[in-house]
């Protein structure tokens, strides 16, 4: 039970993290933390551990308030906010991956100990963004949308509702994408092979989604705690 447990308490530091970034520094805190989220998850994301009985990758919980953020957004500024968010974390994401590439293309010195680290991190990296970046531009986009058309169909009431069900649906989104380009490779096209055996690849991508659902429906407190900081005035 270490890997469980040790995930749950990750779980609440992210949320902690996410929530204090807000108070205090409000939406430029919640734009930081877009940034900081999309850059760890897509290196934890290389890191397949088992959890549950079975073997998922890291990075589920991170990426998870990504869309905690832009529900707060949504809620609290709007669509337009919202959106701006989303379009900050996939400029973030490109400039991530440019600046890295070019960085492992520097000819190492012999007293260097981190470049074949630096490659294993990063030299993954181009498949795992174009995954990234597709999956989280479809699904972010469809989750402002739909916290947008649940707030109007709902007159913004029941909160809870409307976070959990445009957060759980974008997130199928995400993971659908996801698992086809970074794992499956679309099924050889540009060469890219598949990572792992169906099996494993199915364990990862069930176990994932039943994880980002947990984390779905734990945030929605914490998106009540952002309106009512945002309601008592303690941010703009």
């Amino acid at each position: 039970m270490y890997n469980e447990l040790l995930w749950i308490l990750l779980m609440f530091i992210i949320f902690l993290f996410t929530i204090i970034a807000y108070r205090l520094f409000g939406k430029i805190g919640l734009y930081t933390w877009m940034a900081i989220a999309l850059v760890i998850a897509n290196m934890q994301v290389l890191k397949t551990v088992e959890m549950f009985g079975w073997v998922t990758a890291l990075g589920n919980v991170i990426y998870g308030t990504t869309f905690l953020a832009t529900d707060i957004l949504s809620e609290n500024y709007g669509k337009k906010d919202a959106k701006k968010a989303v379009y900050t974390g996939f400029f973030i994401l490109i400039a991530l991956t440019t600046i890295m590439q070019l960085t492992l293309y520097f000819i190492p010195h012999e007293s260097d100990f981190a470049s074949p680290a630096l490659e294993t991190i990063f030299g993954f990296m181009p498949r795992i963004v174009i995954a990234s970046l597709t999956a989280y531009i479809v699904s972010q986009l469809h989750d402002v949308w739909a916290f947008a058309f649940w707030k109007n169909k709902f007159e913004g009431k029941h909160l809870w509702l409307r976070n959990n069900f445009s957060t759980m649906t974008s997130q199928l989104v995400d993971n659908v994408v996801f698992t086809l380009i970074a794992f499956v490779g679309f099924f050889g096209l540009f060469g890219w092979e598949q990572v792992f055996e169906w099996p494993l690849i199915f364990q990862i991508f069930a176990l994932s989604y039943v994880m980002k659902w947990v984390v779905a429906v734990i945030d929605t407190p914490f998106v009540y705690l952002a309106r009512w900081f945002k309601g008592r005035g303690d941010v703009e």
